[in-house]
């Protein structure tokens, strides 16, 4: 299998905080790793080193065929691979004086150079994807939480990555519109797309992943099928964390 993700012995400090200790992670194409652990413990941290949003100190990381150097390193090698790595935030981050098309537009058009008749034809066909085709005119602030999130998942896809990284995406959304966007994210895996996912949504986890990792202060304690780490953790640490999160 091909990795798109690669992390050897990766660490990263915010000061003298060790936030992420000694990660060793490999992500496979086409598969969908999801990220669990307590509020605080490097999860999204983690995911956020991988298209640079947060630089590491030390270790590893090759994204893509591309490595990455610690402290921010080569730009053009960033900027590559932002190309191909596409992410949806806990907030929606959309433009709130563009129209729903003009927000996906936007990167292909700025960054891709893709021209504007292509960029329209693909925000439309990525807006019916996602169930909102009928909002394509409308602002950001006309739209549900869990519009507005469908709407930056559409974004992201518009610039055809090979990685999508959802960082936590349901966290904002009230409890009616947080299974709108599930279903769009559970498509996008059974479509073959690769895939890590931070999330507190364990039945989302236990369905889709292909791999569960268990992060606990800034270390990864266990990993492995969903099946295996929901019913059968092995590591104290998953044990109290499940204990606590699964409804029994």
């Amino acid at each position: 299998m091909n990795h798109i993700v690669q992390m050897k012995g990766m660490n990263k400090y915010f000061g003298k905080l060790h936030v992420l200790k000694e990660i060793d992670l490999t992500v496979e194409q086409g598969e969908v790793v999801v990220i669990i652990g307590a509020s605080g413990s490097g999860k999204s941290t983690l995911i956020r080193c991988v298209n640079g949003l947060e630089e590491f100190e030390s270790g590893h990381l090759e994204v893509d065929g591309q490595a990455l150097a610690p402290k921010g390193g080569n730009q053009q090698v960033l900027a590559e691979i932002r190309k191909e790595v596409g992410m949806v935030f806990q907030q929606f981050n959309l433009f709130p004086h563009l129209t729903v098309k003009k927000n996906i537009m936007l990167a292909p058009q700025k960054v891709k150079d893709t021209p504007q008749v292509v960029a329209n034809a693909t925000a439309e066909r990525l807006l019916e994807r996602v169930g909102i085709g009928s909002q394509a005119d409308k602002f950001p602030s006309h739209l549900s939480g869990g519009q507005q999130q469908r709407v930056a998942i559409a974004r992201a896809l518009a610039m055809e990555p090979r990685l999508m990284l959802f960082d936590e995406p349901t966290s904002a959304l009230d409890p009616e519109m947080i299974g709108e966007v599930l279903d769009v994210m559970r498509e996008l895996a059974k479509e073959g797309m690769t895939m890590m996912v931070v999330t507190h949504e364990m039945g989302f986890a236990r369905e889709v992943a292909d791999r569960v990792i268990y992060i606990h202060e800034g270390q990864i304690v266990e990993e492995g099928k969903p099946d295996d780490v929901f019913d059968n953790p092995q590591n104290e640490r998953t044990q109290a964390f499940l204990s606590r999160v699964l409804v029994r």
